[in-house]
């Protein structure tokens, strides 16, 4: 199905001339990737982990164990079963073997606290749980109406190579402390490697249809209850065929990925268990980012393939640097998540690697949707244009009928083959979401100029109101940045019974600098309308961020309400 028409698209004539205008939409379900990907070369390395490695026919072949162990658990068409690990191998098979049998995946992260983690459980109710064996706790402890039927704990190490899992054994104190953060014993669960010793599912046992589930996702939760995104067969397929045209130069069977975004989340999810297997690539998994340990790895197993926030390229350009390493095999360096800096950009450069692409995505769209080009005709502080068989358009928020000329300020909207179902359990908010015609508000305010190279300015919901006016908090952050006694800002909007929202910012202060209110608000006042310069300043010693490094907005409002409160 074509979503648009060419002559709606300004931003076509930036396209590469490698790269389609629309993809073809997808027939198949997205379990027959990796059933694909065995049968072309079943001898071909599909992951390291520590230097451990297996084929793409192991790992098929032990999602066909795993799937038939999960089926003999009461596991079929439709269930939910979440997962709760870090990134592994088990990881990988996993998924595929919970989509191979027609079920649906619930990612989960494995340093969720017990609480974070009940609501999710209450909310799609997965009988079954494939959980990391150190998060199992977090599991057993939830009331008994909450917890999964079936808990199967896998201990990572086990896929590690053999040399390391000895010496993890040894009694000397700082392999000791390791062994405690990788493992732990499980009680009362099913070990996931009695699940694969299982026989093989039936392969003609019927593949899911392209428009049936194959995954939840819980959106971050920053504004409220987090809720389960529903992706199907064919946006989770589509997203990765859109990827792959957009980056052209990707060669089928010789990429190496680095899988330094965890897999529970979109963006990792994507690239490295969609693209990275739809391309035969190896996929190098790390269970935490960690820039020494990437640096290691890439000495042995250089990447061609890396995919991150920009808080992780700026760590490992920084690393690099320091310990002398280059990376001029990376010739596709993908960040999104955030704003791609200047300054970022420049660090990045010094690695030897290919140019940082920024785009932009969100896990209603699964998750990419907008890319720089692979050209000259990247720009940078943009999230680039559109992905092949997207449309997008900037509109009035309160009007999303009234679509905003180029340049303007407004809310930006995406429609796709990659745009989600709506919310699990959730009709109103899918209401106010994904509107009837297709499109899907994002959330975000952006400018679209007249080629649809497009930046982001903020979040609908992050505005702050105050005395009518509406207060943009990434522009004020941007701004007071440049004050020569702050190191980080975060800036929200608290109750003010004259104003609506006070403008407030926790500040993070560079060492041996004190607070000067008078100096940081004529600091301002000098670079801003009265009403945008916040009127409050609270220190702090860390801003709440989530793994991807995004400020938690809602946390910092909470934060800075207590700390006023206790001063008033």
């Amino acid at each position: 199905m074509n979503y648009c028409m060419a002559n709606a698209r300004p931003w076509l004539k930036y396209y590469p001339a490698d790269v389609p205008a629309d993809i073809v939409t997808p027939t198949k379900s997205l379990s027959s990737l990796l059933e694909y990907a065995a049968l072309v070369d079943s001898k071909a390395l599909a992951t390291g982990f520590f230097g451990a490695k297996m084929t793409y026919g192991q790992i098929y072949d032990q999602v066909m164990r795993a799937a038939e162990g999960l089926r003999k658990l009461g596991v079929g068409p439709g269930d939910r079963v979440a997962i709760i690990l870090p990134n592994c191998p088990q990881h990988l098979i996993a998924f595929y073997a919970v989509l191979r049998l027609g079920a649906i995946v619930v990612e989960h992260n494995p340093l969720y606290t017990s609480r974070e983690l009940r609501h999710m459980f209450e909310d799609h109710a997965a009988h079954v749980a494939i959980c990391w064996d150190v998060a199992v706790p977090k599991l057993q402890s939830q009331p008994k109406d909450v917890q999964p039927d079936h808990i199967v704990a896998v201990n990572m190490t086990t896929a590690m190579p053999t040399a390391m899992r000895w010496a993890l054994k040894l009694p000397i104190p700082p392999l000791r402390g390791m062994r405690a953060k990788l493992t732990a014993k499980a009680p009362r669960t099913m070990s996931w490697d009695k699940l694969v010793k299982a026989q093989p599912l039936d392969v003609n046992y019927s593949h899911a249809e392209p428009d049936e589930l194959a995954a939840i996702q819980y959106t971050s939760g920053t504004t409220a209850q987090p809720k389960g995104v529903m992706l199907t067969h064919r946006n989770l397929y589509s997203n990765a065929l859109q990827c792959r045209a957009w980056l052209f130069g990707l060669r089928e069977g010789a990429e190496t990925f680095y899988a330094m975004l965890p897999l529970f989340h979109a963006f990792g999810l994507a690239l490295g268990a969609t693209v990275g297997v739809m391309m035969r690539g190896r996929i190098i998994l790390f269970p935490t980012f960690d820039p020494a340990m990437v640096l290691s790895a890439a000495r042995k197993t250089p990447p061609t393939v890396l995919g991150g926030v920009p808080p992780i390229f700026a760590a490992l350009a920084t690393v690099a640097k320091r310990r002398r390493v280059h990376l001029p095999t990376a010739w596709l360096c993908f960040s999104g998540a955030m704003a791609l800096t200047k300054e970022v950009d420049d660090l990045w450069k010094d690695t030897g690697a290919g140019a940082l692409l920024e785009g932009y995505g969100m896990t209603e769209a699964s998750p990419v949707c907008f890319g720089n080009p692979l050209s000259d005709e990247r720009r940078l502080g943009t999230i680039g244009v559109p992905f092949p068989s997207m449309d997008a358009k900037v509109v009035d928020p309160n009007d999303t009928s009234h679509e905003i000329g180029p340049g303007e300020r407004g809310e930006l909207l995406v429609r796709g083959p990659n745009v989600f179902v709506g919310y699990w359990n959730n009709p109103q908010e899918t209401g106010r979401t994904l509107l009837p015609d297709g499109w899907l508000r994002t959330g975000d305010i952006v400018t679209m100029d007249a080629d649809g190279f497009t930046t982001v300015v903020d979040r609908v919901k992050e505005l702050v109101i105050s005395g009518g006016f509406n207060v943009e908090p990434t522009e004020v952050e941007a701004v007071m940045r440049g004050h020569y006694g702050i190191s980080d800002i975060a800036v929200v909007g608290v109750p003010d019974p004259m104003r609506g929202e006070a403008v407030v910012a926790a500040v993070i202060l560079k060492p041996g600098v004190e607070l000067d209110v008078k100096d940081l608000r004529d600091f301002g006042k000098q670079r801003l309308a009265a009403y945008k310069v916040p009127r409050r300043f609270v220190v702090v010693d860390e801003l709440p961020k989530s793994m991807l490094g995004k400020v938690l907005r809602s946390q910092v409002r909470e934060m800075v309400m207590e700390r006023l409160a206790t001063v008033e």
